[in-house]
């Protein structure tokens, strides 16, 4: 099979404990029609020393200062010739295969954006390893986008044609724009097509971007939500505001609640009955799912 050519995109800054890993988890796919770029944001640390200890394999790779992660992700796949298009992000890792799998999809279904499953591990200094999967293809299917990203960015793919129909990255968003992007895809109508296979592994650390935006990241998500849904946006403002935390005498409360119903009372619904007024126009579902935005 003449399978078609992929590029790859890592931006990358200053994350040369985690670099070696990602860039072999790429070469190691075996996939002969592969296209690597590696745009580094000028590191200070190991990571050009990584990178030249690999560049033989790597197709195009540069260390210069940019305008920001999805700045550099967009230079990359200006510069990038394949037909199918993904980012990887310095501290992500490849699943073995995956790309001989999402050509097979893309050649079975054609353009539009793949999206997988994806393991979501935490190492502790102590060696604990903390990790979980994902459904994507359930949360897809039962979330609508514009109320959570149920699209896990690493395990995710697109033709070079949507990429050109949807148009580059926000790059005036340094938290939001995977979403952003994904959202304007539904907009214009392109395909999604998820995935019952993993396709990354996405690890979670102390400098995490998102584990460590704090406000300003709530503020750019509450953005996106202001551009496609003014609904959820007012409830994100409503979450983000709400003490979830609730006295004594709420929680025997709640206890006898539960000891009332079969079915339970959980706490968020408790919160819901408390500020009913506030809440009457969201599930307990909705007000879930964005608390879990934050």
């Amino acid at each position: 099979m003449n399978y078609p050519k992929i590029s790859i995109v890592t931006p990358s800054y200053n994350q040369g404990q985690y670099l070696e890993e990602t860039i072999l988890s790429v070469l190691g796919q075996g996939y002969l029609n592969l296209e690597y770029l590696i745009y580094d944001a000028a590191s200070t640390d190991n990571s050009v020393d990584i990178i030249k200890k690999y560049q033989k394999d790597i197709s195009f790779w540069v260390s210069e200062k940019d305008n920001g992660q999805a700045d550099a992700i967009n230079k990359g796949f200006t510069k990038a010739t394949g037909e199918i298009l993904m980012w990887l992000n310095s501290d992500d890792i490849l699943m073995p295969n995956v790309l001989h799998y999402i050509a097979a999809q893309y050649i079975e279904k054609g353009d539009g954006i793949y999206f997988g499953n994806c393991i979501h591990f935490k190492e502790s200094l102590n060696g604990n390893l903390l990790a979980r999967g994902s459904n994507v293809k359930a949360s897809f299917n039962s979330i609508p986008l514009e109320l959570a990203d149920t699209i896990i960015q690493p395990s995710s793919f697109w033709s070079k044609k949507v990429w050109l129909k949807n148009g580059n990255l926000a790059d005036n968003f340094h938290f939001g724009f995977d979403w952003e992007w994904f959202l304007r895809a539904k907009v214009k109508n392109i395909p999604f097509y998820p995935i019952d296979k993993v396709i990354s592994i996405y690890r979670i650390h102390d400098a995490h971007k998102s584990g460590v935006g704090g406000k300003k990241r709530q503020e750019e998500l509450l953005e996106v939500y202001k551009l496609y849904s003014i609904k959820y946006a007012t409830l994100y403002e409503l979450v983000r505001n709400q003490n979830f935390n609730i006295s004594f005498i709420e929680k025997i409360v709640l206890r006898i609640c539960n000891l009332l119903y079969r079915k339970g009372v959980s706490k968020v619904k408790f919160i819901k009955m408390l500020n009913y007024k506030k809440y009457k126009l969201y599930s307990t579902h909705e007000i879930k799912t964005i608390k879990g935005m934050l």
